[in-house]
Parts: C-alpha cells; structure tokens; sequence
C-alpha cells in the first residue's frame, strides 16, 4: 500500500492505493446513487469504474445527482 496524493472536487485528499474508482466511490459512501465522475477532464464511465486505477495528482470531480422539482 501507498499513500497518494489527489485532488477531490477542489480539495486535497491523501489515499491509500491502489485504488480503483469503484473502491473510492464505495468509501465515500456513494454506493446506489446517481453519480457522474470526472477523472483529469474525461467522463468516466460507469462500466469501468472497477478498470480505472486512480493515480498520484489525479483531479476527480465526482457530482451527485438530486432528485426534485
């Protein structure tokens, strides 16, 4: 394990990785919600959440969406 560096929506955050997008999404406890995340200026896609590997100075945005009217 190592510890890493990244930016989450605008702020720094220390990681222990390897860690894949699916694993931070699960940490941060947004299992089962409707989100979008941006990882360096490119959407990533859901079905490869578990493939993309996030590295040291990634800048991910990740927005959740919210229901209402």
């Amino acid at each position: 394990m190592l510890c890493m560096e990244i930016v989450l929506n605008g702020q720094a955050k220390t990681l222990t990785g390897p860690l894949s997008v699916a694993a931070l999404v699960a940490e941060l406890g947004f299992i089962g919600k409707r989100i979008a995340v941006e990882r360096n200026g490119e959407i990533v896609p859901k079905s490869t959440y578990g493939e993309v590997i996030i590295a040291a100075a990634d800048r991910l945005e990740i927005v959740v969406a919210v229901g209402g009217g």
